[in-house]
């Protein structure tokens, strides 16, 4: 083979296609360590502001994948190939993309937002998104809730953002409000009396805020007191269930009615 022949062929094509190649290997390889160092100091960045762990490693996992995009288009470029239909197609791929997923998008950007402002924490008892529950797990895309009765519920995030949240255990203390009612010809102060003389019974009852009973309604059947006493939101429910049978056992003992509704019909009989 002719001697200028080789040397044409190195200076034409070998040389210039090993520096670029060179360079791109560099640029990938620089690229990739720079990257890393980004993600990093986001890393310590985000876990030193106290953003939960979670949305910490999801941030970083987008940012490393958008990062090497860049040093991957970078590299081809230097190679010498037309990245522009490159670019693109991913954007057609990702509009593509995000048509298709756009329901869970929605629920990405809802479990982002339930992450960062936090209306509830695990462990809570809420009511959102149709069920209630209490929270065992904040997922970036669903939420897990445990009912009452041990049922596991996952409920899509951007069902719960998208609606009325309510935190049962946002408060340490909660107010029951409860509705008693007694017949017509039964004594007013004396229920209202045996009313106080349960609620200061209950040493889980708060002494302040005193606890109110108060007559509320002359009913079609009742007169009806409105008791509401305050408590500590995990004494909750015990003492609403004890309240309601105490109030039962001792108007039975003396004697005080809880009517059930009825209804009084007159007839006129034409003479």
């Amino acid at each position: 083979m002719d001697t200028s022949n080789i040397e044409g062929l190195l200076n034409d094509y070998v040389i210039p296609w090993g520096i670029n190649i060179a360079m791109a290997a560099a640029i990938f390889i620089v690229g990739r360590i720079i990257a890393g160092l980004i993600v990093n100091v986001i890393d310590k960045l985000l876990t030193k502001s106290g953003t939960d762990e979670m949305l910490v490693k999801f941030v970083c996992s987008i940012v490393k994948a958008v990062l090497m995009l860049f040093i991957v288009i970078a590299s081809l470029n230097e190679l010498g190939v037309d990245t522009t239909s490159f670019i693109a197609l991913i954007g057609a791929a990702g509009l593509a993309i995000g048509l298709s997923l756009q329901s869970t998008l929605q629920n990405f950007a809802a479990g982002v937002m339930l992450i960062v402002f936090k209306p509830f924490k695990l462990g809570d008892f809420v009511e959102a998104g149709g069920t209630s529950g209490v929270v065992e797990q904040i997922n970036i895309f669903n939420t897990v809730m445990r009912t009452g009765d041990n049922r596991e519920i996952i409920v899509p995030n951007g069902d719960i953002y998208g609606g009325t949240i309510t935190n049962n255990s946002a408060r340490d203390t909660r107010r029951i409000d409860m509705v008693f009612g007694i017949g017509y010809d039964d004594d007013i102060r004396k229920a209202k009396d045996l009313l106080n003389e349960i609620m200061a019974a209950d040493e889980r009852i708060f002494e302040e805020p005193k606890p109110l009973v108060a007559v509320a309604e002359l009913a079609d059947s009742s007169v009806n007191f409105n008791v509401r006493p305050w408590v500590k939101s995990s004494d909750y429910w015990g003492v609403l269930y004890d309240v309601t049978e105490k109030v039962k056992l001792t108007f039975d003992e003396y004697k005080i009615s809880i009517p059930y509704p009825q209804m009084d019909v007159h007839l006129n009989k034409p003479e």
